[in-house]
């Protein structure tokens, strides 16, 4: 890190804190009430006007004053600008930092951060758990991938006897049928660059959000769970038609049963 912005971060907080203002604001955290504490915190309302790899170093400059910061990811998607992800190696370091810094004012405006909802692939491998994690999520994944491909199949079948409608439609990608509702939600026309920690980001803002589950050799398709299927059908309702990318708009239905 350059040592002009990490001498100028601590300067800052350090200043901030002194004032009172960081007492005041660091201790009020009722959004945090109902997540576990998490290695790894979210941090959102930041300036959307820095750029990546500068948004990076000022956040590893600040974050690194409270304990060992494995990793920072931030992405500059149109939806994801001003978010980002800082994933410590010590819970304590997390917890404190996520305290001290609630509301600090961070390019001229009060960051809001809370623990992420679930463990970063970084930590359960250093847990050891990552490949039980791993595991669980293939199975799951290929027992709805099997499910969803027999539906849809299905559905493709019984439009054959209509040659004329199949004929002036070849060029269109098959209509996905929408199930009743389901705590898990199926998504397609996702553009190639996708990925769990997009995905995660684009849904985790929603309550009840447990994990993404993508396909392996598919960048098009991906599986969302929640708790239930209220939490499930709010996301899929606020999020229908999201464009990723200006040329994919994504499109969310419930998975099979």
């Amino acid at each position: 890190m350059p040592g002009g912005v990490t001498s100028g971060a601590c300067l800052c907080f350090r200043l901030w804190a002194l004032t009172g203002e960081g007492v005041r604001l660091s201790g009020s955290t009722p959004e945090n009430m109902d997540i576990r504490p998490n290695h790894t915190i979210y941090i959102n309302n930041m300036n959307d006007k820095i750029k990546k790899e500068e948004l990076k170093r000022s956040l590893y400059a600040l974050f690194s004053q409270f304990g060992h910061v494995v990793d920072i990811v931030a992405l500059k998607t149109m939806k994801m600008r001003g978010q980002a992800f800082v994933i410590f190696k010590e819970l304590g370091s997390s917890t404190n930092a996520l305290r001290q810094l609630q509301g600090f004012p961070f390019y001229g405006k009060p960051m809001r951060i809370q623990y992420a909802k679930t463990d970063s692939d970084i930590i359960s491998k250093m847990r050891g758990t990552f490949a039980d994690k791993e595991k669980k999520k293939e199975k799951k994944k290929a027992k709805t991938v099997e499910q969803t491909a027999t539906a849809t199949n299905k559905k493709l079948g019984q439009g054959l006897p209509n040659s004329a409608n199949a004929q002036g439609n070849s060029t269109a990608s098959p209509q996905v049928p929408d199930y009743p509702p389901n705590y898990i939600l199926f998504l397609n026309n996702l553009p190639e660059e996708t990925n769990e920690m997009m995905l995660s980001m684009l849904f985790n803002q929603f309550p009840g959000f447990k994990e993404v589950r993508l396909v392996p050799g598919r960048h098009d398709i991906a599986f969302v769970e929640f708790e239930n299927d209220g939490q499930a059908g709010a996301a899929r309702d606020a999020l229908q038609g999201f464009k990723i990318t200006p040329s994919h708009a994504m499109k969310i239905t419930y998975a099979k049963k």
